[in-house]
């Protein structure tokens, strides 16, 4: 296998290896531009320097105090805990069941490599069948009415769906985030495209659902009755507060309930009674203008600003071809995007729904956990430097079965409920953390938090404002200004949110945040505790779900190992695989948690990561693969005998195009480079036993 010269690869010293050309496409070059958060909320530094006012002020008076819900919560995070290099009393580690393969070396092949002793196969990747009669896909030959039957572009959030009394029988279904032009269409004119790479291009967003085969050579596509592509086009229902209201009608859908499309769906979770949710992120990057457009209302500029659209040309030019992605023809229709989506896979005929009592933001995920009454909490991460977690606590409860009637009051389950938005604090004194990322006296980096209230949604899509001066339907569709003003505490780049099924603590991947210390950003702080911060982290919490209280440690703090600022949990760093970049989660059936990434800035293609969280293994991380260059790794499925990978955008290189590939992945040869589905599997046993 050939290798490629890093230097070629890699040159955003020492930073993410994302690609400006991936920027522009998927986020609008977000990270190139200031945070649009500008609120005066605080930050953990400011939090931390008032405690140590505090203490100073005490110990003055011969007192002892700490901050406010801390004290119980640190001694809980502590106590037992192993120190910075590793060793929990007299326990010896061992490798974790789930975990006993040999680690995939850092490398940047052009391949997906996995362990000696495991095998691998491409699932299906873009441009193939997935409805009966679709057209071969030809890279010089692409057209709306191919794409509408093809598996969409640029593949992220996965899942594998046991089909009920048929064995081997999976639905699989993908989200499409989003397309880079320049890699899809021979002779592409970024300032000249054309109606039908419009047209292609809006199909090749959405979900594709297949019905897919596991055989002795991996899982192999049908074409089932359950097949379906949903595409920027295809119609979604509004549901919750923002259904109906002033804020997302607009003179193709007046009554504000119908929605052509969904667009940047990125990461996504499941639903205890069987459908997918799906999470628009980076939404904003599809509407514009054109040059010289009359300016927006003082209300519309203002959360435009805040939401990271601007009156200007798009990257795609979709403005051009039709007037919904013109800002100033219809104001309204960018307000329609932002949501969790659900999607009902076993009726090919439904159609999925936008919950918008969830929030409007840039969703990185939706992911479920349900308490023992049946209550069910939804948490998702705003994917934005210094921006927001938020949780939704549901009023109804599950209803048990399958049948239509129990799916139909289970689809409204997110429609009614508490969304809340997190803020956190930590006792540690303000100069234990001074941006290096070195551990506190502690040996961790730990804190409190709770969870302020900012709607109240009911039925038939009443709610309540929890917020002083907003509407529920201002609170719907602004989230972010409501949060703001709800004091929230600013992370870095907050992404997935999954919970641990064994025991219940929820593990928050924050990819990075290079501004963070920057000049007029803020400063490093706990839960963030290096500026400069290219290799992200993982922040473990234990919640109270249903309630408002929550305590909280990092897990992880990633990058290199042999840099003093780095983290794993305690463990010995000389022994675990380098992480950088964390991005989608997921568990496997013993308790482990699995890391993909995106962006690694360790000089080595992207990688999927399966990390100890208990006992003296806690914080070892062991690499499972690598994906091809120019690569992320997305939408991991972890089964007992089955791993499962999105490879997303191979090939993406600033210097490189369609015309001038630099990846030939999965065609091998001369071949295009294709954004696929990967699954991997031992013959002759379960995963990393």
């Amino acid at each position: 296998m050939a290798l490629v010269p890093l230097n070629l690869i890699f040159g955003h010293d020492g930073h993410s290896s994302r690609q400006r050309v991936t920027c522009r496409y998927r986020c609008g070059d977000a990270c190139a531009h200031p945070a649009p958060n500008t609120s005066d909320n605080e930050y953990f530094g400011d939090i931390a320097r008032r405690a140590m006012s505090r203490r100073s002020l005490f110990k003055a008076l011969g007192v002892t105090v700490l901050a406010a819900g801390s004290g119980s919560a640190l001694a809980a995070c502590s106590a037992g805990k192993p120190g910075p290099t590793g060793s929990a009393g007299t326990a010896v580690a061992t490798t974790p069941a789930g975990m006993n393969f040999a680690a995939v070396a850092p490398n940047i092949e052009d391949a997906v490599v996995i362990p000696a002793g495991y095998r691998q196969s491409v699932v299906i990747s873009w441009g193939d069948l997935v409805l009966p009669g679709a057209p071969a896909f030809d890279v010089g030959r692409q057209s709306a009415a191919a794409q509408r039957e093809q598996f969409g572009f640029n593949n992220d959030f996965a899942a594998l769906l046991p089909i009920d009394g048929v064995p081997n029988r999976f639905l699989l279904v993908v989200n499409h985030e989003y397309t880079t032009e320049r890699f899809m269409y021979p002779g592409y004119d970024e300032d000249n495209p054309t109606r039908e790479q419009f047209e292609t291009s809006v199909a090749a967003h959405g979900i594709s659902v297949v019905e897919v085969e596991r055989t002795p050579d991996g899982l192999k596509p049908l074409t089932g009755r359950y097949n379906r592509r949903l595409t920027a086009e295809s119609p979604f229902l509004l549901t919750g507060p923002a259904a109906g209201s002033q804020l997302v009608r607009t003179a193709a859908d007046p009554a504000g309930v119908v929605v052509a499309g969904s667009l940047n769906n990125c990461g996504g979770g499941l639903t205890p009674w069987g459908t997918v949710l799906s999470a628009e992120e980076n939404f904003n990057v599809y509407f514009g203008s054109a040059q010289g457009a009359q300016a927006p209302t003082p209300a519309d500029a203002d959360r435009w600003k805040r939401y990271g659209i601007k009156l200007q040309p798009s990257a795609r030019r979709w403005e051009t071809f039709q007037d919904r992605f013109d800002l100033t023809a219809a104001p309204n229709e960018v307000n329609r995007f932002g949501y969790v989506l659900e999607l009902n896979p076993w009726d090919p005929d439904s159609a999925p729904v936008k919950h918008t009592a969830l929030g409007r933001f840039k969703h990185e995920g939706a992911n479920i956990h349900v308490t023992a009454d049946g209550t069910v909490v939804t948490y998702s991460g705003d994917d934005e430097r210094f921006d927001y977690m938020y949780k939704f606590v549901s009023s109804k409860k599950v209803r048990p079965g399958r049948d239509a009637e129990a799916m139909a009051a289970n689809m409204t389950i997110l429609d009614e409920g508490t969304l809340y938005v997190a803020k956190l604090s930590s006792d540690i004194p303000a100069d234990q953390i001074d941006g290096s990322g070195r551990l506190p006296d502690t040996s961790l980096f730990s804190g409190a938090g709770t969870w302020i209230p900012l709607l109240r949604s009911g039925p038939n899509a009443t709610a309540e404002s929890l917020i002083d001066g907003m509407s529920a339907q201002e609170v719907a569709v602004f989230t972010r200004f409501a949060a703001d003003k709800a004091g929230a505490t600013k992370m870095d780049r907050p992404e997935d949110f999954e919970a641990n099924p064994k025991t219940g603590k929820l593990y928050v991947a924050l990819t990075n945040n290079t501004e963070r210390g920057a000049p007029e950003e803020p400063g490093a702080d706990a839960a963030n505790p290096r500026n400069d911060n290219k290799s992200g982290q993982v922040l473990e919490i234990t919640d109270d779900h249903a309630g408002t209280s929550f305590s909280w440690n990092l897990l992880l703090v990633c990058g290199d190992p042999a840099a003093a600022d780095t983290y794993y949990g305690g463990f010995d760093k000389s022994k675990v695989s380098p992480i950088s970049c964390p991005d989608n989660l997921a568990f496997d059936n013993h308790g482990n948690l699995w890391i993909a990434t995106d962006g690694n800035a360790l000089d080595s293609n992207d990688g999927l990561f399966a990390v100890a969280l208990e006992g003296p293994n806690r914080g070892e991380t062991r690499q499972f693969l690598t994906v091809p260059l120019g690569a992320e790794t997305c939408g991991p499925v972890i089964t007992d005998d089955l791993v499962m990978v999105c490879v997303q955008h191979p090939g993406e290189h600033d210097d490189n195009s369609v015309d001038d590939p630099l990846s030939h992945w999965p065609e091998g040869g001369g071949g295009t480079a294709r954004p696929a589905v990967v699954a991997v599997w031992k013959d002759d046993g379960q995963i990393g036993m």
